[in-house]
């Protein structure tokens, strides 16, 4: 039965101007270097800036020929926007202002990468890393814990974290990690991540 691995992170560390910085550089690389005895196939990655120099800088620590693109469906988007009954009160404040065809546009995206990406293959396994955003890698979590769709809030990833997910037909997806750091030095963990309890 053939699986599909997702390894899932979010870009490194970049500046106001959506740059990477040269620590966010040095997290790619280091995050290469964890994956780089594992047979990719693919680097995907979203067509922001950011994630797009962090998907080569990565690939550099990769053997030569492994493919490195862009996938629209990964770019940085709100993935769904709960109607109010959904809302807790201490998030209202942070979908203020999206309109109907906002979100709609957002929940479309959302969608296609679930169906792109979040499904298991025939044949050989497959190993892909997707170098994304914090949103998109909080939705396909929530979307193989078959969570209810506001649950994307609150997953939160820091630069470079890594995230495993497997696909196997006919069973349920698998989480084999979340927000895992351990190939990240002290100095070079929890950036990009809420300012709350860091271990």
């Amino acid at each position: 039965m053939a699986t599909r691995f997702l390894y899932l992170a979010r870009h490194g560390e970049a500046d106001a101007f959506g740059e990477l910085t040269e620590r966010g550089r040095e997290q790619v690389r280091l995050l290469g270097r964890r994956l780089a005895s594992l047979p990719i196939d693919a680097v995907w990655h979203s067509p922001l800036p950011r994630a797009e120099a962090s998907a080569h800088e990565l690939a550099g620590q990769l053997p030569e020929r492994t493919p490195v693109c862009a996938a629209a469906e990964l770019i940085d988007h709100v993935p769904y926007v709960p109607g109010p009954e959904e809302t807790p009160p201490a998030w209202v404040p942070f979908f203020d202002g999206y309109d109907t065809d906002e979100a709609a546009a957002g929940h479309r995206v959302a969608r296609s990468l679930t169906v792109r990406f979040a499904v298991a293959v025939d044949g050989a396994d497959l190993h892909e890393v997707l170098i994304t955003h914090s949103y998109p890698i909080a939705w396909l979590v929530r979307d193989a814990l078959e969570a209810p769709p506001a649950r994307w809030l609150g997953l939160d990833s820091a630069n470079t974290a890594l995230t495993v997910l497997e696909y196997r037909p006919g069973l349920p997806p698998t989480i084999k990690m979340f927000n895992d750091m351990s190939h990240l030095p002290a100095e070079l963990r929890w950036t990009g991540f809420p300012r709350t309890v860091r271990l």
